[in-house]
Parts: structure tokens; C-alpha cells; sequence
């Protein structure tokens, strides 16, 4: 589990193809790793990847055909720069919201534009993700533990004040950037709550609908 709180960017140093997946080098730069062990996670990009190597100044991994599916991992580049995050503590502060590094999906930046010291972003997320985000609520983005401001259907708003654009790839993105999407849990395991004992029948179906809502009394005057 992570924070969605960076402790550092670093950047793609080698990306080497492995039979259909792939195995990348990380150079975590101002990320310390003297507590780290072979098998221990670091959200990258708010990807989770496993460390199978410490060649000293960063970690090589290994990135599955699922992971390459549903990330941005395929679009890396030799010297992109990433958010890193190494995993949570018992002791460490949860300053961001409770993030699993399992991205749902990819988003696109639709707008950038200054507000006083802040940026805003307006990000499309996929339409299946869409229930999932809240005014106020939690989202995940590239990593970063980020406050939802506005919701337009599949549209939402971040606002990112000058320390988050500072320590963070955000300062960078610009309208056609595509980024790494995980949506806060707890609506996912409301969704499934809210199912009952149809979870177990429905797995065929794509969630809550209108009619399910409708039939189970939500929604009638």
C-alpha cells in the first residue's frame, strides 16, 4: 500500500523487452533505497512495481503483459522522469489517501491553465471509471494523491498548488498528456457492497445500473 505522497522523481534508465513483457531500470536519484530489500515495492508513476534487482543507484523491474495493458508503461521512455514512492510503513504518515498502486485505467489531461500560483487540470477518465470519482473525493493520478474539485461526467478537475507542481512530474503535463488512474477503494467496495448477494450471480454485468438502483428502491420520489 502507498500514500499517493512523493518522496521523489527519478527517471527510466533502461527498458529492456522480455519475451512479450518487460524488465526496467529505475534511477531513483534523491530516493533513498538503504531501506529497501529485494521483493519490497515502489509505486512509480503509480504503478507497483516489485524490486528484482539493487544495482545501487536505482531498481530493475519487472512489468507484466497485464500491467503494460493497463498503464502508461508502454509509452515509457529512456529518460522520462517518474514519481516514486516506496511502500507504507506502520509508522508512516498517511498524508495522502490509501492507494494500492493497481491503476484502473488511463486518463487524458484535456486543459491546463493558471489559476494564481495554482495549475488546473481538467483529465478525462475513462467511462467506466466515471462512477467512481466524487466532488471532494480521492483520486490517484500518475501516483499522486490528488482532491477531486469538480466533476463533469467523465471529466474531472484538479487544482495543484506549487509544492505538489515542485515535486512532482505534474509541472510538465500538458493537454494530451496521458496518465496512470487508480480511483479511491472505498468507492469500489461500496459498489460491491451495495450488490448484495446479486455479487455473486452478476459477474457478467458492469456494476450498478440505473435499473438495479431502481429495482432495489434508490432513486423513487
Amino acid at each position: 500500500m502507498f500514500t499517493g505522497i512523493i518522496e521523489a522523481t527519478g527517471r527510466i534508465a533502461a527498458l529492456q523487452p522480455r519475451g512479450g513483457d518487460l524488465r526496467v531500470r529505475i534511477n531513483t536519484a534523491a530516493l533513498a533505497l538503504d531501506d529497501v530489500a529485494l521483493g519490497d515495492s515502489i509505486a512509480t508513476n503509480g504503478v507497483c512495481l516489485t524490486v528484482v534487482e539493487l544495482p545501487g543507484d536505482g531498481f530493475w523491474a519487472d512489468v507484466s503483459r497485464e500491467t503494460l495493458a493497463l498503464t502508461t508503461v508502454p509509452a515509457w521512455r529512456v529518460g522520462d522522469a517518474v514519481n516514486l514512492e516506496k511502500a507504507l510503513t506502520p509508522s508512516s504518515r498517511l498524508g495522502g489517501h490509501l492507494v494500492s498502486g493497481h491503476v484502473d485505467g488511463i486518463g487524458e489531461v484535456v486543459e491546463r491553465r493558471e489559476d494564481a500560483r495554482s495549475i488546473r487540470l481538467s483529465v478525462r477518465a475513462p467511462d467506466e471509471l466515471a462512477r467512481y470519482i466524487a466532488h471532494k473525493g480521492s483520486i490517484c493520478v500518475d501516483g499522486v494523491s490528488l482532491t477531486v474539485n469538480a466533476v463533469d461526467g467523465a471529466l474531472f478537475e484538479l487544482n495543484i498548488v506549487p509544492h505538489t507542481a515542485a515535486v512532482t512530474i505534474i509541472d510538465g503535463y500538458r493537454s494530451g498528456t496521458r496518465v496512470n488512474l487508480e480511483v479511491d477503494v472505498i468507492a469500489r467496495y461500496l459498489e460491491r457492497l451495495l450488490q448484495g448477494e446479486a455479487a455473486a450471480r452478476s459477474s457478467r454485468s458492469g456494476g450498478i445500473s440505473a435499473a438495479f438502483l431502481a429495482e432495489h428502491g434508490f432513486g423513487s420520489a
